[in-house]
């Protein structure tokens, strides 16, 4: 049986990438995570100016480790009015031991007076697959467009500061606030994927 991993600690994360790759499964190919094998206990520095540097710079850091084919990603929340951050920084704009609520009132306190198209961000996504056997990188991004909203949601996702104040422009709700079905039509890193298993599936 072939194999791969998911380089990712993220719980929300590996649960909506094991979603997408369910497909794969009758492909006869196992899906792994970060705790079904070894590796040194330490992560890799995600150095890259774009989320498509810093997931490939996560591929290939546990592909080197493990030898297995890997799948990572790496996104986050796009403000164009504030220089597209929090962007590569999204999970460590105020430092990697920043709280969800730290990072929700920064974002919002960069945004106070702001209105109508200075609010404008949205949510992106970077997969990156790859396969240290033969080299081969295969990438899949998507993005959600939406605004800024001016308080947190009633509902935030534990992991997911941004979410809490992400207004998804398709429906006009808080990203929180979606149903199960809304959020599967606009659900950026199954969407992405969806178009990367089948390449994937054509390789096999």
């Amino acid at each position: 049986m072939k194999k791969i991993l998911i380089a990712s600690t993220n719980p929300g994360k590996i649960i909506e990438i094991e979603t997408g790759l369910i497909n794969l499964g009758k492909q006869n190919i196992k899906i792994l995570t970060l705790n079904d094998v070894i590796v040194e206990d330490k992560v890799p520095e995600e150095s890259g100016d774009t989320f498509k540097e810093n997931a490939l710079i996560k591929a290939k850091f546990y592909a080197n480790l493990t030898n297995l084919p890997v799948i990572s990603d790496d996104g986050g929340l796009v403000i164009p009015y504030l220089n597209n951050e929090p962007g590569v920084k999204s999970k460590r704009w105020l430092g990697k031991n920043a709280t969800d609520l730290e990072l929700i009132n920064h974002a919002l306190d960069n945004l106070r007076g702001c209105t109508g198209t200075q609010r404008k961000a949205y949510l992106e996504t970077c997969l990156c697959f790859y396969n240290p056997k033969i080299k081969l990188i295969i990438y899949e991004m998507e993005k959600i467009s939406g605004h800024i909203a001016e308080k947190p949601s009633q509902n935030p996702i534990s992991g997911y500061p941004y979410r809490a104040i992400f207004i998804v422009d398709r429906f006009n709700k808080y990203y929180d606030d979606l149903t199960h079905k809304e959020h599967g039509k606009v659900n950026h890193r199954l969407m992405a994927l969806k178009r990367l298993t089948k390449k994937i599936k054509d390789l096999i």
